[in-house]
């Protein structure tokens, strides 16, 4: 059975689908498999990640991978904005961006609106380093998905995005809470 023919037929031995789209859900049970899914999600995340680091510097563990990605994508940061946004301890961020800027893929700076504060962003060499292996990541969804739907994996990608925003709200409220 293909990828799509899965994704539209009912419920399956091994529970890889309870119901079609609009079928009555029982929500506790939804929840819980959701749960399971996301954890093993997370818990391949977590060792891909560290085999990633490894490949763009030796000695380097997944949090520098995580954080060499988040320079890249959202820009020069302070490590205050990178401790917000990940999550992270001060000293787990401070240790991290050590390790990057010693393997030359992150670079820091003044802040030039606070001399007294530096600003954090991805080397060239480090934007040339992630970019191919995240290339090479894309290439392998292309070919791991191929037999899905456009719209599937599309719908997909949308939900993942809605799931991590409730979480960067969640995160900015338990912040909140905290200061």
């Amino acid at each position: 059975m293909t990828v799509t023919e899965q994704l539209s037929s009912p419920a399956t031995q091994d529970g890889a689908l309870d119901a079609r789209p609009g079928d009555d859900l029982d929500a506790h049970g939804a929840h819980v498999k959701l749960e399971r899914e996301v954890a093993l999600l997370l818990r391949r995340a977590r060792a891909i990640q560290g085999r990633l680091a490894g490949e763009l510097a030796s000695g380097l563990d997944g949090a520098a991978y995580g954080l060499l990605v988040l320079l890249d994508d959202a820009g020069p940061l302070r490590a205050s904005d990178v401790v917000a946004r990940l999550g992270l301890d001060k000293s787990t961020v401070s240790r991290q961006v050590a390790s990057l800027v010693d393997a030359g893929l992150v670079d820091r700076a003044a802040d030039p609106d606070d001399g007294r504060a530096q600003v954090l962003s991805t080397s060239v060499e480090g934007h040339r380093r992630l970019s191919e292996i995240r290339d090479a990541r894309r290439a392998r969804w292309e070919a791991d998905l191929q037999e899905w739907p456009t719209r599937d994996v599309s719908t997909l990608a949308e939900l993942l995005g809605r799931l991590n925003r409730l979480g960067e709200a969640r995160e900015a409220q338990v912040r909140a809470a905290q200061d």
